[in-house]
C-alpha cells in the first residue's frame, strides 16, 4: 500500500467528503498509534483521526515518568522511541511528607525511565507513518453512525473546517479520558461500561522547568501530598536540570487552584530558584478501575478512553501501548471472520486487558478509595510507618502482605492512628479479594452480569469497611 502522511487513506482520496477504510482510530496518543500501526502492519487500511494539527500532535500533559520502560509492543519498537528518553537513570521513588518531617526512599519494581513527552509523541506518529498508518490532523469528531441495529460504522467529523465521514468495519476509541464518542454513541445493548462519572477522574497541570543547577534528587521520581488527601504534588526529573513538576486532584474533592497550588510549593523549594517555565499544559485523566467491558459492536476503547491507568499514580504509557494492539489484534480478528459487528467476536480484548493488567489496576483502585474517607495527617502519618518495599507493592503491584509483625511495628509508629491501620488492614483483604475476582474475569458475555454482582458485592464490603462514598 503506497501512502504519504496526511495524503490518501485507504480507498477514497483525502479530498472526499467521505473516507472509507477498515479501521478508523481516534486520537493519535499512545493507544491510538500502536492500534493504528498494529492493524497497517496486518496489510489493512487504518486512518488515525487526530484532532491537534501536525505540529501539535502528540503534545500531551503528562507527568513524563514512564514504568515499564523496557517492554513494548512490536508495532512500534522501543527502539524507534528511545530519542525521547531523555533520564533513564531513575530507579526509584521519593516520598516528602511534610507532616511527619520524613523522606521516605521506595524502591520501584521494574525498568523506569523519564520521556520529553512531546518528542516521544513525535516517535509514535513516525513509527506509526512507518507501518503505513494515514494521519487526518485538525480533525474534530462530531458524531458516532450506527446502523439500525446499534453497531458502529464510523464518525462524522470537521476536517480543517470542511465536514468529513469516516466509515469502518470497527472504530478504535482513543480519544482519551471522557470521550465523546462514548456520549455520542447507544450503547445501551452492549456491554460496554457507561458507569463513568466525573469523580472517577483527576485533573492535572503540569510544567516544564529549567533550573541554574542540577537537582540532587535527578535519580528520583519525587512525591509530595497536597494539603488535602485527594491530591498530590510530583517533581520528576527530565534531565538533572528540566523538571517536569506537577499536581493533580481526584475530581471527587473540592476543586484546588492547580497553578496557584503548584507555585506555591515551587517558591518554597530552593532549587527552584530563578527557574524559567519551559511549557504549561493541563489535562484530566482517569483515576478508576478500567471499563468492565471495552467493547460493543464495531466499537472499542482504548488507553485513558477505557481507564486504562494506573489509578494510584497516573501512570498510563505502557498499559495503553498494550491495549491498542491488543484491540487491533482483536479488530483484526473480527474482521477476517465477518463478525466486526459481533460483540462476543471482540470479548477476548477485556480478558487480555484484565489478564495483563486490568485486574492489578482495580485491585490498586480500593487505596484510592481508602484515601478519600480519612484525614491527610492520619494518611501521612501511615504512609511513615509504612516500609518503602511495602508501599512499592501496595503502589504498584496491587497488594502487599501485611503480618501481625508489621502491624505492631507500624501500630508503635503511628501511635494516634491506630483506627487507621486496622482500617488499612481490612481494606487490604478486601483488595485481594478484589483482584482474586478480576482474575477471574468470564470468558465470554455469558458470565458478565454474574461476574459483576460478585464485585459489585466486593465493593460494598470496601465501602462499608472505609466508609467512602460509593465511587461507582
Amino acid at each position: 500500500m503506497t501512502t504519504h502522511q496526511d495524503g490518501n487513506a485507504g480507498r477514497a482520496s483525502a479530498t472526499a467528503r467521505t473516507v472509507s477504510v477498515d479501521v478508523v482510530v481516534v486520537g493519535a496518543g499512545t493507544s491510538g498509534c500502536y492500534a493504528a500501526a498494529t492493524v497497517a502492519d496486518a496489510g489493512y487500511d487504518v486512518v488515525v483521526v487526530e484532532r491537534k494539527d501536525e505540529t501539535e500532535a502528540g503534545h500531551i500533559a503528562c507527568g513524563d515518568a514512564l514504568k515499564g520502560a523496557s517492554d513494548f509492543p512490536e508495532a512500534i519498537p522501543k527502539s524507534q522511541l528511545e530519542p525521547a528518553f531523555t533520564n533513564t537513570g531513575v530507579d526509584h521513588g521519593r516520598f516528602e511528607i511534610p507532616q511527619e518531617d520524613t523522606v521516605l526512599e521506595i524502591p520501584v519494581p521494574g525498568e523506569l525511565a523519564v520521556i520529553d513527552r512531546w518528542e516521544y509523541g513525535r516517535c509514535l506518529i513516525d513509527g506509526a507513518n512507518d507501518s503505513g498508518v494515514e494521519f487526518h490532523y485538525d480533525t474534530v469528531v462530531q458524531d458516532v453512525l450506527q446502523d439500525d441495529s446499534g453497531c458502529v460504522t464510523g464518525v462524522k467529523a470537521m476536517r480543517k473546517g470542511d465536514p468529513v465521514t469516516y466509515e469502518g468495519d470497527m472504530v478504535i476509541d482513543g480519544a482519551g479520558a471522557l470521550s465523546i464518542l462514548q456520549d455520542k454513541t447507544d450503547l445501551e445493548d452492549a456491554t460496554f461500561d457507561t458507569n463513568v462519572q466525573y469523580s472517577q477522574f483527576c485533573s492535572a497541570y503540569r510544567e516544564i522547568i529549567e533550573v541554574d543547577e542540577p537537582v540532587e534528587w535527578d535519580d528520583a521520581l519525587v512525591f509530595k501530598p497536597t494539603e488535602r488527601s485527594a491530591g498530590y504534588l510530583w517533581y520528576f526529573p527530565r534531565t538533572d536540570t528540566e523538571i517536569n513538576a506537577g499536581l493533580g486532584f481526584q475530581m471527587n474533592e473540592e476543586p484546588m487552584e492547580l497553578v496557584d497550588d503548584l507555585k506555591r510549593d515551587l517558591q518554597g523549594r530552593s532549587e527552584f530558584e530563578g527557574a524559567e517555565v519551559q511549557d504549561k499544559l493541563g489535562a484530566a485523566l482517569p483515576t478508576r478501575r478500567p471499563y468492565d467491558s471495552a467493547v460493543a459492536p464495531g466499537f472499542m476503547a482504548v488507553g485513558d478512553a477505557a481507564g486504562h491507568v494506573n489509578p494510584t499514580t497516573g501512570g498510563g504509557i505502557a498499559g495503553a501501548a498494550y491495549a491498542g494492539t491488543y484491540a487491533a489484534e482483536q479488530a483484526i480478528e473480527a474482521i477476517e471472520s465477518g463478525r466486526a459487528d459481533d460483540e462476543a467476536a471482540l470479548w477476548e480484548y477485556n480478558e487480555r486487558v484484565m489478564d495483563h493488567f486490568g485486574a492489578r489496576y482495580a485491585a490498586l483502585d480500593v487505596y484510592n478509595i481508602f484515601t478519600t474517607a480519612y484525614d491527610v495527617d492520619d494518611l501521612m502519618a501511615l504512609l511513615a510507618a509504612l516500609p518503602g518495599e511495602k508501599l512499592a507493592e501496595a503502589l504498584y503491584g496491587g497488594s502487599t502482605s501485611i503480618g501481625l509483625g508489621l502491624k505492631l511495628k507500624m501500630a508503635v509508629k503511628s501511635i494516634g492512628h491506630l483506627g487507621t491501620i486496622r482500617d488499612l488492614y481490612q481494606t487490604k483483604k478486601a483488595a485481594d479479594r478484589l483482584l482474586d475476582h478480576y482474575e477471574s474475569y468470564p470468558s465470554d458475555r455469558s458470565g458478565f452480569e454474574s461476574w459483576q454482582r460478585e464485585r459489585d458485592s466486593i465493593m460494598d464490603d470496601i465501602y462499608e469497611v472505609t466508609g467512602a462514598e460509593p465511587k461507582y
